[in-house]
């Protein structure tokens, strides 16, 4: 990428946003009311965009239910899906940069981020998923010579999806991919707060061939849209991303509605843990002021607690404080900026809550801690450290979803394990050693989805990403997503 922030500002003048929902191939301006999706960079308005009630949510689901039972995609041969959905990979690549800059203004996300990492990311995740459409396998069990066992994989139906606005069309990628690979039909809800993007993807698909009804979105909030889609009785996955609060309620819809497959990746309050022996203890607190600033901080992975080796405290948290010092935060549409804004008022003000709680619980606020840019009418933040942290407090045990460091010490690898697992979370988890053993014995006792040892955040999509305990279930990412969107069929045959 190379465009100015000039330019980036002229295009973001001349964008024009989708305002009703993708349902069945075409827009639908649906019969209710609408919202404003307000750009947190500046407090304005980018556009109104159609508002789903039950009547959408039931017209979305009707036309994946009419693709998936009558219409061609569940029959076509795999190898089929996959050209269609390596179309629709090429049609995201050349769409890029606008796709980035709406992404940008929706969100916050500084655009080199929108466009160099999570417009990669979704352009590689559907290409991934179009090579591995046709190869899926099935199995055929030795059984006694007068029986042939056929174990086979059957697409598992309408898939409702329901993502957030702090990564909306990786995490939208994540799922829709590998559902429309196996065969299924999707309905996708994104956040009210960041819709556009995802408007935008159900039109390329359409315009990449994929049959009227496969991918649906509609755009409305959780207690009535993404409600809707939980309890509605003609899906048959459903897969969140989100708080953990919410995901309780996906499974009290599914209970209370038709028992649907319910898979979940919710919160984490993820521990970076540094011992003595680190290969680079200026990189470990470079990656970890990198890990807990990206994306302002708003990642479920986020390395939100760092636990240092009481010996080398001093030295690897003065690091960190002084890079937070020298990041660069500011509008999100100049390429230089680093750190961009938060998601809108309502969720800086949370992250301010706890910022206050956490002085008021007695931690040591080292730099931050205070709105900045507030002429501009963005929700800014600088970003923050807090060490002296009681492992009791709100700061130690909730997840902040900003950019907010703790910091904690230890003086043996036991009390770190201890105070890694000591959460109901179990997203992710760092390890900084030189000790091959010390590596591989404490990355067994973390209870985390993932361990990064001497990195973070780092990976690609032939492994699986989710979390343990509270922090969810099944997996993104990987060959094993495409389990969550098929069934399981055993067919007997007496010869």
């Amino acid at each position: 990428m190379d465009i100015s922030y000039e330019s980036w500002l002229l295009r973001a003048k001349a964008l024009r946003h989708p305002t009703g929902h993708h349902i069945d191939g075409r827009e639908e301006a649906g019969g209710g009311g609408s919202f404003a999706v307000v750009s947190p960079r500046d407090g304005r308005e980018l556009t109104r965009v159609a508002d789903a009630g039950e009547a959408e949510v039931d017209l979305a689901v009707a036309a994946a239910r009419r693709a998936f039972d009558q219409g061609p995609w569940p029959r076509l041969a795999p190898g089929e899906r996959g050209r269609a959905l390596f179309r629709l990979a090429d049609l995201i690549e050349e769409r890029r940069e606008d796709l980035a800059l709406t992404l940008s203004l929706e969100m916050g996300k500084p655009i080199s981020d929108a466009y160099g990492i999570e417009l990669r990311a979704l352009v590689n995740t559907f290409r991934y998923y179009a090579g591995l459409a046709d190869k899926l396998t099935d199995e055929a069990p030795h059984t006694a010579p007068d029986a042939l066992a056929l174990v086979t994989r059957e697409p598992a139906g309408v898939v409702g999806a329901v993502v957030p606005w702090n990564f909306p069309l990786t995490l939208a990628g994540w799922k829709v991919a590998p559902a429309l690979a196996a065969g299924c039909t999707v309905v996708l809800k994104p956040s009210e707060l960041s819709p556009l993007t995802a408007l935008l993807l159900g039109r390329l698909g359409t315009e990449a061939g994929l049959p009227d009804g496969v991918l649906n979105v509609v755009a409305g909030d959780g207690p009535t849209a993404g409600r809707a889609l939980g309890l509605h009785p003609g899906v048959d996955v459903l897969a969140f991303t989100g708080s953990t609060a919410v995901g309780r309620h996906f499974l009290h819809y599914a209970a209370d509605s038709n028992l649907k497959r319910v898979w979940l990746e919710l919160g984490g309050k993820s521990p970076n843990i540094v011992l003595p022996d680190a290969p680079d203890l200026e990189q470990a607190a470079a990656t970890a002021a990198w890990g807990i600033f990206f994306n302002q901080g708003e990642m479920c992975t986020a390395p939100s607690r760092l636990l240092v080796h009481s010996s080398v405290a001093d030295r690897v948290v003065d690091a960190v404080v002084a890079r937070a010092e020298a990041l660069r935060v500011g509008d999100p549409l100049d390429p230089a900026t680093e750190m961009g804004a938060l998601a809108g008022e309502g969720h800086l003000g949370k992250v301010l809550e706890h910022i206050a709680a956490g002085q008021e619980q007695g931690a040591r606020l080292r730099t931050g801690g205070v709105r900045v840019h507030e002429e501009t009418g963005g929700s800014y933040l600088a970003p923050t450290v807090f060490d002296a942290v009681a492992h009791d407090s709100r700061l130690a045990r909730e997840e902040i979803f900003g950019p907010v460091l703790s910091v904690f010490t230890f003086d043996t690898i036991d009390e770190a394990v201890r105070l890694a697992n000591d959460t109901e979370y179990g997203l992710a988890a760092g390890l900084w050693t030189a000790n091959l053993s010390t590596a591989h014995q404490v990355s067994r006792r973390l209870r985390a989805g993932t361990v990064w040892v001497n990195c973070y955040e780092e990976g690609d999509l032939t492994v699986p990403f989710g979390g343990m305990k509270q922090s969810g279930n099944g997996r993104d990412k990987s060959a094993h997503a495409l389990e969550k969107y098929t069934e399981l069929k055993t067919t007997w045959v007496q010869l």
